[in-house]
């Protein structure tokens, strides 16, 4: 018999090359879930926590240009930027959530989440979970990437984005580059002085197309039942 990993690694590249002629990715073969997880520094309180409506699949070179305009902006480094380009890489995005609270079940809106100035939050982390389509009777199985941004790192991004000219839609991403945020800038007036605030509009999880079929042990329940509120 051959080697497992030499056979799977044969498999993925037989099934991108088909997919490849109908201009389809890998990521458009599954269902994926993905849960947002804003967790304090105080350890008693609990994570907020929210479901994302839709998780939307996109190949990385669709937003090379939206990328190096990032670079320009001094947001990331170019050699990083470049080397995501030529990876084979699909971005999850997350437009659109409902909290997960039992007094606001149903409620879906686009993400608004206030960022800075706060001191409360220490990481924004997110968990992916995937499917085969067609298999709806199968479990969601976790991903084995990690999604996880610590505060004081998009901090340091955020107040290097004070001053630009565009105030919607800068970006910022953690320094593993698997977690880009979309966040819009506020100038608010008070009595006293002009204030600046950054908000949550969207974010994006990076994972190359190689590990989409790499799984964790156990079950979206699984993973989920203990962080979520009920």
């Amino acid at each position: 018999m051959g080697d497992p990993n030499t056979r799977k690694t044969t498999m993925q590249a037989k099934l991108r090359a088909q997919l490849k002629k109908k201009k389809e990715s890998l990521a458009d073969q599954f269902e994926f879930k993905m849960y947002i997880i804003f967790r304090f520094k105080d350890e008693k309180k609990d994570p907020a926590v929210f479901e994302v409506e839709q998780v939307m699949p996109v190949m990385t070179n669709n937003y090379e240009e939206s990328m190096l305009r990032g670079v320009e902006e001094e947001g990331y480094s170019l050699e990083s930027t470049k080397e995501l380009i030529r990876k084979d890489v699909v971005q999850l995005h997350a437009p659109r959530y409902q909290p997960v609270r039992k007094d606001m079940i149903g409620c879906t809106t686009e993400i608004d989440f206030f960022l800075w100035p706060r001191r409360d939050l220490e990481k924004i982390e997110c968990k992916l979970f995937s499917r085969w389509k067609g298999e709806e009777d199968a479990p969601f199985k976790p991903l084995l990437g990690e999604f996880e941004y610590f505060s004081k790192d998009y901090e340091n991004q955020l107040l290097l984005l004070i001053g630009r000219k565009d105030k919607r839609g800068l970006i910022v991403n953690n320094p593993s580059q698997s977690m880009f945020l979309f966040c819009d800038m506020h100038h608010l007036q008070t009595p006293t002085r002009k204030a600046i605030t950054f908000k949550l509009s969207s974010l994006c999880l990076y994972l190359p197309q190689t590990e989409l079929t790499c799984w964790a042990p156990g079950t979206m329940d699984d993973v989920m039942g203990p962080i979520l509120p009920f």
